[in-house]
Formats: C-alpha cells, sequence, structure tokens
C-alpha cells in the first residue's frame, strides 16, 4: 500500500494577531513599527508588560509615553515581580477590556517562569483567541514561540558541541523558533543550529526596528526598516550534528537549508514555507484602476443599473 507524502510541519497560530519585533524600534517619529502595535488597539485598552526588564518602571513610562503620543487612549501597566502576583485578581483586572498585550524587552525566561501557567497567563491566551493582539520585542519576542532561544553564541559559525540554550515559550506560534537583534548581533550561525538539532523547525530571524505581523494562519508580513530571515530546514540532506567528533570545537556542516530574506512589505506564506511574490507594477496598477471603477460604480450606477428592474 502506497503511503501519502507528507509535506513539511504547519506552522501554527492560535485566532487574534501577533507582531513580533526584532528589538531596537524607533521610538522618536520615524517608529513605524510602534505605529503598528499601536493601531491595533481600536479604542480598547493597551497593556505594557514589563516583567523581562530590569528596569520596568523606567521602561513602562517611555512606552506609556510613546504610545499615548501614537493615540491610544488607554495604556495601562503590567509587571510581576515575584510567580504569586500572577494569581492575584487586582493583577488579573488590568487586562479587562484590553485589545493589545505589548510585552517588552529583557530576559525572556523572566517571562515564562513569572507566567507560565497562571491565571494572568491564561487571560491573555483569552485575549489572543478573542481576537486581540499580542505584540512583544526583543526577549517579547522570543517567548511568542512553543519553543524559544534562550542563549548560544551568535558571532560565529555554529559549532557541533555548543550548548544552544533552549526552553518552552508561551506557544502562540508553534513549529517557529524566533531569534532577534539578528544581523546587529550575528545570530545566523545559532539559528542554523537550532533548525539544524530539529529540522521540523521554521527558523525566523529579525533585524532591530524590524517585525513581522500574523494576522492569521496563513502567513505573515515584513514592516520595518531591516530585514527577516526565514531558515528552512525541512529538505536539509546532511548534517554531522550526530556523528562521533575526533577534534574538539568541530564546525557544523548542514546541507541543503533553504533561505529567504524579505524586507518591509514582503509576505511569507507560512504553510507553503514559501515567500509570496511581490505583483508587477503594472498589475498594481491594473488593481488600481479596477478599484478606481468599482468606487465610481458604487457613488454613481450607471443608467443601465437604474433601468434593470434590479433593487
Amino acid at each position: 500500500m502506497a503511503h501519502k507524502k507528507r509535506g513539511p510541519a504547519k506552522v501554527q497560530t492560535r485566532q487574534g494577531t501577533l507582531i513580533i519585533i526584532g528589538g531596537g524600534e524607533r521610538k522618536d517619529e520615524e517608529r513605524a513599527v510602534l505605529k503598528e502595535v499601536a493601531s491595533r488597539a481600536h479604542g480598547g485598552k493597551l497593556v505594557v508588560v514589563t516583567i523581562a526588564t530590569a528596569e520596568p518602571e523606567e521602561t513602562w513610562k517611555e512606552y506609556r509615553q510613546i504610545f499615548t503620543k501614537l493615540g491610544v487612549k488607554r495604556v495601562e501597566w503590567l509587571d510581576v515581580r515575584v510567580r504569586e502576583e500572577g494569581f492575584k485578581e487586582e493583577v488579573l483586572r488590568i487586562l479587562d477590556q484590553t485589545a493589545v498585550v505589548f510585552f517588552t524587552g529583557g530576559d525572556q525566561l523572566k517571562i515564562t517562569s513569572q507566567l507560565g501557567d497562571s491565571p494572568v497567563y491564561r487571560r491573555i491566551e483569552e485575549i489572543f483567541r478573542q481576537g486581540g493582539t499580542i505584540a512583544g520585542t526583543s526577549a517579547g519576542a522570543s517567548v511568542m514561540s512553543e519553543t524559544m532561544l534562550i542563549s548560544g553564541d551568535g558571532d560565529e559559525s555554529h559549532k557541533v558541541d555548543s550548548v544552544l540554550g533552549m526552553a518552552p515559550g508561551l506557544g502562540f506560534i508553534k513549529n517557529v523558533v524566533i531569534d532577534q537583534h539578528f544581523a546587529q548581533r550575528g545570530r545566523l550561525g545559532r539559528l542554523l543550529g537550532a533548525i539544524t538539532q530539529n529540522p521540523r523547525t521554521l527558523g525566523i530571524g529579525i533585524d532591530e526596528n524590524t517585525a513581522i505581523i500574523l494576522d492569521d494562519n496563513i502567513g505573515f508580513e515584513v514592516v520595518g526598516a531591516g530585514a527577516v530571515c526565514v531558515l528552512d530546514g525541512s529538505k536539509i540532506s546532511y548534517s554531522n550534528l550526530a556523528e562521533p567528533q575526533e577534534e574538539m570545537e568541530k564546525t557544523m556542516s548542514v546541507f541543503d537549508v533553504n533561505l529567504h530574506v524579505l524586507s518591509a512589505g514582503n509576505r511569507f506564506d507560512l504553510q507553503e514555507r514559501r515567500p509570496e511574490m511581490p505583483p508587477k507594477p503594472e498589475e498594481e496598477a491594473e488593481e488600481e484602476r479596477k478599484r478606481l471603477r468599482r468606487g465610481a460604480r458604487m457613488l454613481h450606477p450607471s443608467d443601465t443599473d437604474a433601468g434593470s428592474g434590479v433593487r
């Protein structure tokens, strides 16, 4: 009996929107990435979560000022310094009527260890399932995935005996591992190491002042000034990770990894694991003409339509 051929593991998210930022987002008048976060508030509340940072009060004040200037009417602060606070009703009430939850940078293990499976975490999951937006920058980006990178050399080629620190994340997106500050900290080697350890996982490396926006399970769009690198190891034909090593610090070998580099406006299909080809200028112009014609017909129905008897 012939076996049905199976493709690579499907990337899965839940119900709402994810905005995953590579850190270093601009906070001046050119803050395009944070504008995307603010725009998702839709008149509701935006909650800034400062659990990861060592300077929660200063970080909260900075983001409160930014989001208020960007037009968000209700900006509130959630900070859990010890795990038991994540079980308190008064902390849980901060998330009432929340449209956007924004995780700042810092140490991603602080987020997962303080929030994991707490009532606050379950409430954030509920906000997401109900169509809300979960955003995060730097460490707040890494925690989005089911498995997150927490440590590992990022400035050189990956060594076979190097230990990559991996830990369970918050699980808003599955079968993906995310790395941030990607080009700025030379993290290609460690992300390659992560997907070579488990080629089922799609690697996404996000530069500073750059983000990916996932509005559905289908794909993401890139915003911001930098690049997003997508590493697909589903067709890896060989690696030397599991081979006996006769020398110390042997450099990793890996064959047939697909690398895609995307910039602002590019989209990536997570189900097919392929970037979407941008439309040609003439195709965009034709779509714009069609859109204008549709608008004109809605404003000025033709005499033919008016006399057709259709109501």
